[in-house]
């Protein structure tokens, strides 16, 4: 990717927008590829500028049949310079595992939604909160950074919106235990941007911005409009999928894609945010994705970036 040109004397820089790719995780957990293909899928997005990546899971194979290769992906991975690899895991095999593989992060499967918790992970939200209070410690020694997801912060999977009175109590509990890197995820889409104002100006009383990653889902065409108020917000992280792709082997047959990719990097970069990125790559890599097999959704890719030059009729014709 060819960097972008420096601004210009006495122009503002442009704010970049830190954005975490998290479809090596969220797609092939649904929908399982060859090791190689998941390799390529991330040496392309490596190509196209992103350096974050939600990279696996560490979980039973049995119940996640499709990340049963994390450490082989990880492996291939770390030989890439200056990426930043997380994951996803549940008990202290799956953080050793992670530490093993050389995981910079792994990110504990929490759920706010108690149904979901015992489907997803197989015990309540209370004892979830109890084993990461063991696995914080643990985590100490291994040398690896553990975070904790929040699923169904905004509420769902079948229940009513959640709001800042819902999460103050797992907050406190989270800074109390010393976990203060948390992934709020709108799991099924419930949030409009007043909701997502109103949540991160919540956490925000328990732990600084700069440290909370979120993850909003496309299910009721959200999306889009949740990362544009997450960076004028000033989010730490945004994770985002490409194609819109993904799903979860808990939930078979629900749309559980991330907010799209190149989507979200086309609006980004209209509204003045730097991403850091090659949209042109992004849409590339997007089509290819489609074409080996797995599912997306978006719209860029389908019709193509703003142009930033003349096209040629030619190059504006449409099949109708």
């Amino acid at each position: 990717m060819t960097p972008p040109p420096p601004p210009s004397p006495g122009t503002t820089p442009r704010p970049i927008v830190r954005l975490r790719e998290i479809t090596p995780r969220l797609t092939f957990q649904a929908h399982q590829a060859p090791t190689s293909l998941k390799i390529e899928l991330v040496q392309r997005l490596v190509g196209a500028g992103i350096q974050d990546f939600e990279l696996s899971s560490f979980v039973r194979p049995d119940l996640v049949p499709g990340l049963a290769d994390a450490a082989d992906v990880f492996a291939a991975m770390r030989a890439i310079p200056d990426l930043t690899l997380g994951c996803c895991i549940g008990n202290e095999r799956g953080l050793r595992a992670a530490a093993a593989a050389g995981a910079d992060s792994a990110a504990f499967l929490l759920s706010a939604d108690e149904d979901f918790a015992r489907a997803n992970i197989g015990r309540s939200t209370a004892d979830s909160l109890a084993e990461l209070e063991r696995l914080a410690s643990l985590a100490a020694d291994l040398g690896i950074t553990l975070s904790t997801y929040v699923i169904f912060a905004w509420g769902g999977p079948t229940g009513p919106a959640r709001g800042p009175a819902e999460l103050e109590p797992l907050a406190r509990r989270l800074v109390d235990i010393g976990v203060v890197k948390w992934i709020l995820a709108d799991s099924f889409g419930y949030a409009a941007p007043p909701q997502i104002r109103e949540m991160l100006e919540t956490a925000s009383q328990y732990v600084p911005l700069r440290s909370v990653t979120v993850q909003v889902h496309d299910s009721r065409g959200l999306g889009i409009a949740n990362v544009l108020e997450l960076a004028a917000l000033g989010a730490g992280t945004i994770d985002v999928s490409l194609a819109g792709s993904g799903g979860h082997p808990a939930m078979p047959g629900q749309r559980g894609g991330g907010v799209c990719t190149e989507d979200a990097v086309q609006a980004l970069e209209l509204a003045g945010y730097d991403t850091d990125t090659d949209l042109s790559a992004l849409v590339d890599t997007a089509n290819w994705l489609e074409k080996v097999g797995v599912p997306g959704l978006g719209f860029v890719r389908h019709v193509g970036p703003v142009p930033t030059t003349a096209q040629t009729p030619a190059a504006l014709a449409f099949s109708w």
